[in-house]
């Protein structure tokens, strides 16, 4: 998967699989600094993934500050060959002053074995 650099910020496109719905998220961040991933309530609604009343709750804290997110887990996340499925994401609104439709976390990183090549700007698999 190409990595796409914009405004000095490492970017990737992410397939998420809910319900057997699929909407693809062009504007991912690849945030290593980041511990969880995290998806725009916007983006994901497209899906039917939306707040439920039994859905955990839980605040946020990064460089930005923090805010109040939801987890779900949905059938499959997908960055190039890069896949997981039954993952578990956050969800929530994502104002931080510039257009992105999710972070893309350590957890998943970790999880798939990531490989960042930031001389070829590709994320694969590594080995």
């Amino acid at each position: 998967m190409k990595i796409r650099i914009k405004n000095g910020l490492p970017y990737v496109s992410a397939t998420l699989i809910h319900h057997s719905q699929r909407v693809t998220l062009k504007q991912v961040l690849l945030d290593t600094g980041s511990a969880g991933s995290i998806f725009s309530t916007d983006k994901v609604a497209e899906v039917g993934l939306t707040y439920e009343p039994e859905d955990l709750v839980h605040r946020i804290r990064g460089v930005g500050g923090s805010e109040f997110v939801f987890t779900k887990r949905v059938d499959l996340l997908r960055v190039g060959d890069l896949k997981i499925a039954g993952f578990e994401i956050e969800v929530g609104a994502m104002n931080y002053g510039f257009e992105m439709d999710g972070i893309l976390g350590l957890d998943f990183l970790t999880q798939v074995g990531a490989l960042i090549d930031l001389d070829r700007l590709e994320l694969r698999l590594a080995g």
